[in-house]
């Protein structure tokens, strides 16, 4: 069991990691081949609302980490979270987002939760 990483869909594929897309909505300008992605698991992205909300403003992380925390304790974002949690048990996971601000994104808020549960 190793720690879940995070990485953006852009950068370098590493060979031996489990790829996640854990966004939303699919990433502009990049093929599903390119993408080299395991699962593509929608239902643990934060909510449309919550999204366009948080608009990537860095004075609203905080925020934006609590209300997010919130919605993946509820179906169907805690099924989809359980489901990294089995799949992190036993191999190496990265998540994949598209995000330009990686440290915090929701892809960062789950691996803060995922490397705390693993």
């Amino acid at each position: 069991m190793g720690e879940v990483g995070v990485v953006r869909i852009y950068d370098e594929v590493t060979a031996g990691e489990y790829r996640v897309l854990v966004d939303r909505v699919w990433p502009r300008g990049i093929s599903k081949d390119a993408a080299h992605l395991d699962l593509w698991l929608k239902d643990v992205a934060p909510s449309t609302e919550l999204r366009r909300w948080y608009g990537h403003d860095p004075e609203r992380y905080e925020e934006f980490r609590r209300r997010y925390e919130a919605e993946l304790a509820d179906p169907p974002a805690a099924d989809a979270l359980r489901r990294l949690k089995e799949l992190a048990a036993d191999r190496r996971v990265v998540l994949v987002t598209a995000t330009k601000d990686v440290p915090r994104s929701n892809a960062a808020v789950l691996a803060s939760l995922l490397n705390l549960t693993t």
